[in-house]
Parts: structure tokens; C-alpha cells; sequence
């Protein structure tokens, strides 16, 4: 069964070559399915996530970048809640990731207990370590260490009257050296094949909290994946004088510790990259795309600004400096010139569940491919 969803989507890619939105859609209805539960750190998710989109890579005729395998493996510590989420307050059960998440460091716990206020939005249960704070909005995250107590985040339109009483079967393992891996591909360039665009994306994202509850990750990052893997389609079909890499990095949503691994152990030499672009966020576009790092490479971002201006891609393409924001960051800091582009306008859904694919517009993902084709084009030296 672990390549069930792959082998399936294989079978009908080619057929959606030429229907780049049926294509993007696709894409982000497989990686956001519950088979990949989040792309993160319980039930396999990323792993299965990795396999998918390598078996992607070679069925477009995309090249591991070191020549024998699209995977770079590493580690780190991270905190999983694997199993039994169950959260009841005055009585009521909450349900997990709507009305209530906790704390991506927090420890497990199993026990009920009396809450006494501290102020208007925290309280505790000392027998037990439990910190309850009540939250406008839910946000979840990734930690690599676990706490010695408890923080329950719960949505405060989920609570009727004062938190009296809690009643609580949290299960967390704490996973010191989680194993996942870059995925990492590579077209080679017609004339100047030393000479390298890169283009990079994130497929990791929060995965699940307890063993019913998942979080989709439309938006973060299934939608920049998705962009990618058309990239690297299209690319496959018609390459450039220049070599074009791809990078699907893991490890994002835990620090950009993917993207750190790969520029210190580089599988192409870094001043070899022309430059790169960085895709997060990549599902709406109505409002306009923002450009990380325009400010930096100003006659880059001039280019990109006259070629959305020759072709009306985009109602903006704003301007914003150097930003530790997503995966652009650790190379630039090695020298690398890099773009970060991320959409604007529509949905708000960010790392949470209601980051979904029926609900993400994805309606300026032509749009932003034309764009970034054109841009790679002129950069190794066409139109």
C-alpha cells in the first residue's frame, strides 16, 4: 500500500501535461490526502511524502542530483504526539485541533484536576502541570524538546463558562534523532551545464496531533511543492543552456534545518548556482506575489518586475528585504543569490486544519509558473 497513491497519480500525469491548474490540483488533493497524515512525524508521513515525490521526479525524467539517489538524509530531535489526544473541560470533550491544541514541546500526560485562575486567559492544574491558556486563534508548530509540564491551548469560543475542572489523556514520545531526508534532482543544462538555477520548496509540514487529528498543509507548503514539481515537469521537456536543480527540502517547519543541512553539505558546488528560488505559500496570488530579498538583488528584481509587467501576471509584485523566513535564508547567507516568493490575498488558514485544498484557490498558479519560466530564461540568457 505505501505506493498506492503514487503509482496512481503516475498513471495519470501524462494526460495532465498540458492542464497545468488540473495538474497543481491534483498534486495538493495527494500531498494534503490523510495517506500522507500532514507530511510530518507520525505514521509515517514524511517518509511516504519523500517516496511520492522522488518516484515524481524519475517519472518526469528528472536526475538525483548526486547521480545515484534523490534522497540526502539527516536528523534531529522532535517532540510527536503519536497517540490518545483527549482533552475535557467542566465536563466537555474538545476536539483536538478545533477547539483546543497543545503545546508542540509539551509533555504527556493522563490525569484530572481543579483549574485555578491566574487571569483573564490562563489557568492551571498544579497536581497535574497543566497550564490551560485560552487563545484567539490556534497555531500549531514543531519543537525538538519536551517540557516538564503541559500547556493546553484552547480556542476561548470553545469554552461557555469559566474552566473549572480538567480531565486530560495526552500521549508524546519524544524521537531524538528523527530520520527524513532533501529530495534532490537535477536537469542538466544543454550548453553550460556548471552553470545552475535552482528552484526549492519545502514538503514537510506539522503532521498530526494525536492519532485522529492531521494538518493538511495546503497552503504550507503543498501548494510550493506543487509549483515545483510542474517546474520540474516542464524543465524535464525543455531544458535550459543552464542546469536547473530542484530541492524539496524536509526539516522546514522545525527551524529550516533541512535547507541548513543541505548548504553545509552541498551536493553541487554553491557558487555554482546562478540563483534560486524559493517557493512558500505559493496557493492564492490575487492580491499579488511578495519577492524576500528584492531589495538585496535589484537588477534580479527589476527583470521579474518588466517581465510581470510585459504580461500582466500579477496586480503586485512588492519589494521586501533579507528575511530568515523560509529555506532562501541559509543560502543566501552563504553568498547564494536567492529569491523567496510567496502569494498574497485570500485565504488566512496557517498552520493549523483549516489549512485544506478544497478551500485554496491556487488561482494564480499559471501565472506564477509563466512568470518564474521566463525569469529562469533571461537569466541564462534568453528571452
Amino acid at each position: 500500500m505505501k505506493f498506492k497513491l503514487a503509482l496512481v497519480f503516475l498513471f495519470i500525469s501524462n494526460t495532465l501535461f498540458a492542464q497545468d491548474t488540473v495538474f497543481v490540483r491534483k498534486m495538493v488533493d495527494t500531498l494534503t490526502s490523510p495517506y500522507f497524515w500532514g507530511r510530518g512525524y507520525t505514521k509515517d508521513g514524511v517518509h511516504k511524502a519523500a517516496d511520492f515525490l522522488s518516484a515524481q521526479l524519475k517519472h518526469y525524467g528528472v536526475k538525483p542530483m548526486d547521480g545515484k539517489n534523490y534522497l540526502q538524509e539527516f536528523s534531529y530531535p522532535v517532540n510527536t504526539f503519536p497517540g490518545k489526544m483527549e482533552v475535557a473541560v467542566n465536563g466537555v470533550q474538545l476536539r483536538p485541533g478545533k477547539d483546543f491544541i497543545i503545546s508542540p514541546d509539551s509533555r504527556g500526560v493522563m490525569g484530572a484536576g481543579q483549574l485555578i485562575k491566574k487571569d483573564s486567559t490562563h489557568f492551571v492544574d498544579q497536581q497535574n502541570r497543566i497550564v490551560l491558556s485560552l487563545e484567539d486563534k490556534l497555531t500549531w508548530s514543531v519543537e525538538g524538546r519536551t517540557l516538564d509540564y503541559t500547556i493546553i491551548q484552547i480556542d476561548k469560543k470553545a469554552i461557555k463558562e469559566t474552566p473549572l475542572t480538567l480531565n486530560v489523556t495526552i500521549e508524546n514520545k519524544l524521537i531524538t534523532d528523527f530520520k527524513t531526508a532533501n529530495i534532490c534532482g537535477i536537469v542538466m543544462g544543454t550548453s553550460k551545464p556548471d552553470s545552475v538555477i535552482m528552484i526549492t520548496a519545502h514538503y514537510d509540514h506539522l503532521g498530526g496531533m494525536g492519532d485522529k487529528t492531521y494538518f493538511p498543509g495546503a497552503n504550507d507548503n503543498a501548494s510550493g511543492i506543487s509549483e515545483l514539481m510542474g517546474l520540474a515537469r516542464y524543465y524535464a521537456k525543455h531544458p535550459l543552456p543552464y542546469s536547473v536543480a530542484f530541492v524539496c527540502f524536509s526539516g522546514e517547519e522545525a527551524g529550516l534545518l533541512g535547507s541548513k543541512y543541505f548548504t553545509h553539505n552541498p551536493l553541487i558546488p554553491l557558487t555554482n548556482i546562478r540563483f534560486l528560488i524559493n517557493l512558500d505559500l505559493n496557493g492564492t496570488g490575487v492580491d499579488g506575489i511578495t519577492v524576500v530579498n528584492a531589495s538585496v538583488y535589484p537588477k534580479e528584481f527589476a527583470v521579474m518586475q518588466q517581465i510581470n509587467k510585459e504580461n500582466n501576471y500579477f496586480v503586485k509584485v512588492a519589494s521586501r528585504g533579507k528575511a530568515a523566513n523560509s529555506d532562501h535564508y541559509f543560502f543566501t547567507e552563504q553568498g547564494v543569490p536567492a529569491f523567496f516568493i510567496y502569494t498574497l490575498g485570500g485565504i488566512k488558514a496557517y498552520h493549523d486544519v483549516f489549512d485544506i485544498s478544497p478551500t485554496l484557490p491556487l488561482n494564480k498558479y499559471t501565472e506564477l509558473f509563466n512568470l518564474i519560466v521566463k525569469f529562469n530564461s533571461r537569466l541564462a540568457g534568453g528571452r
